[in-house]
């Protein structure tokens, strides 16, 4: 009577795996390595593009932006850059708006080493706040 092979996973099928391994493997790699190299970049980049997206900022800003307070600081940088269009008719409103922003960006940095409740509850604060700034200079600016 035949002898039934074994169809599972043996040593010696181990062995002839390894042994193929080491003869195959040396000659995929200079056609495998540029090829992740590539996935791994266009990886980054599609998470940049994300990031970029989620922050309102443009991709080649997304790194100055990181953190639990990534979101509120873009939010705060583009803020700053919106006030420039009321700087000639309200002088004053613009120098008090950007000391607050100044103190909100503060606030924000110191955030990012509190435990995690304080943290959020530090982070809902600061974005009340420049709900409330940014209703205002919207109002200045005459949008509704």
């Amino acid at each position: 009577m035949a002898r039934e092979r074994s169809k599972g996973f043996t040593p010696g099928r181990a062995r002839n795996l390894v042994g193929v391994a080491k003869v195959v493997a040396p000659a995929l790699i200079p056609v495998v390595a540029p090829l992740a190299a590539r996935a791994a970049a266009a990886v980054g980049d599609r998470y940049d593009r994300y990031r970029a997206r989620k922050l309102g900022v443009p991709v080649d800003e997304v790194t100055r932006y990181s953190g639990h307070g990534a979101r509120l600081h873009a939010r705060i940088a583009g803020f700053a850059q919106a006030l420039e269009a009321v700087r000639a008719q309200d002088r004053d409103y613009v120098e008090s708006t950007e000391a607050r922003l100044t103190q909100l960006t503060a606030a924000v940095r110191a955030a990012e080493r509190m435990p995690s409740p304080r943290r959020k509850a530090a982070h809902r604060a600061v974005g009340t706040d420049l709900d409330a700034l940014e209703a205002e200079l919207l109002k200045r600016l005459g949008v509704s």
